[in-house]
């Protein structure tokens, strides 16, 4: 069964706010490990080496401050 992003608009904009609460907390995590997993995704294939690179001379080269 597959359902539209319409109808999911639709059935999110009728929650209740206790239920609105609820689902804005799962999909809170939900977005998070999605990203962590394409983070992760990005950094085994090697899609993140230039910024790391790039990240790594600057620091190098004096242009980081200490956190």
């Amino acid at each position: 069964m597959s359902i539209s992003v319409d109808e999911i608009e639709r059935a999110i904009a009728a929650l209740p706010p206790s239920d609105l609460k609820t689902f804005r907390a799962w999909y809170e995590k939900f977005d998070a490990n999605a990203w962590d997993r394409q983070i992760e995704e990005d950094a085994l294939s090697g899609r993140l080496d230039a910024l790391a690179d790039a990240a790594l001379s600057a620091h190098q080269a004096g242009k980081s401050t200490k956190l």
